[in-house]
């Protein structure tokens, strides 16, 4: 009965089929599910949290008045808890945060990982802004790599915001062994920087809506808000997100002594 052979083998393949199409949609599923971002409510910190991430931190200037830092360290609600901090050192050519000293050294008496950043401004000097930064901030082993802070573009050409930026950033890096991180928004870094600096790090801005980052550029820190709180600070604070485990921030920091 060739036929009726024929129709055995039909059914079996079409079961086959079927089998590998529900197979293949449970993976999407799970993938899906994986990949969905999770935000949490915790009245603690005052906001929702994205609970997809495991490495929590912070960033602070001098409106964050007078940190107590061991406040900071010790807070842990469920697995949450800030392990890093950002520290605003300096502002263009003249300006340095009349905070950062004690919050550079007390950070890290807390046991807190520690990272230092610029606030840019393209129509400014910037070897002179180099020498702003390296008279005041001094990077140990352990510490993250410097950071420039760039979101302002005072009315200037991208090509302009491009090239003193480099000159910054290839300074720092002279200096301290390490590329720097580059912090900005989505719309800046693809209107003002671009592909030219996609082997820099990226530390992005992103609030208020509960979403990832969406670029093409891959994100290491991800600040999703500006309205946080945290024992130890009397004000609110940035929060940020780490896109790794606490083995991928260490290898981050600087391993050996800067040679500035």
């Amino acid at each position: 009965m060739p036929t009726l052979r024929i129709r055995k083998a039909w059914r079996a393949l079409l079961a086959v089929l079927f089998l590998a199409i529900i197979t293949f949609a449970g993976w999407l599923w799970w993938l899906q599910r994986e990949d969905a971002l999770n935000f949490v409510r915790y009245e603690e910190f005052g906001i929702d949290m994205p609970v997809n991430y495991s490495i929590h931190g912070i960033d602070v200037s001098k409106f964050q008045k007078n940190i107590n830092w061991s406040a900071v360290e010790q807070m842990q609600v469920d697995k949450i808890h800030i392990s890093f901090a950002f520290i605003k050192a300096t502002e263009g050519i003249t300006r340095q945060d009349a905070n950062f000293r004690q919050n550079w050294q007390r950070a890290k008496k807390a046991g807190i990982i520690r990272g230092a950043y610029h606030f840019f401004y393209s129509t400014r000097d910037p070897f002179k802004q180099v020498i702003n930064f390296q008279n005041v901030v001094q990077l140990e082993p352990g510490d993250l790599p410097p950071v420039l802070d760039i979101e302002v573009h005072n009315n200037q050409p991208p090509a302009q915001i491009r090239s003193t930026a480099r000159i910054w950033l290839e300074e720092m890096e002279k200096a301290y062994g390490i590329k720097p991180i580059i912090y900005t928004n989505i719309h800046f870094y693809e209107t003002y920087l671009g592909e030219e600096f996609d082997d820099y790090p990226l530390w992005v801005a992103h609030y208020y809506q509960k979403e990832r980052p969406s670029t093409k550029k891959s994100w290491l820190f991800w600040q999703h808000s500006d309205m946080g709180r945290v024992n130890g600070i009397s004000t609110t604070v940035d929060f940020n997100v780490f896109r790794g485990d606490s083995l991928a921030l260490r290898k981050l920091c600087i391993r050996a002594n800067p040679s500035h």
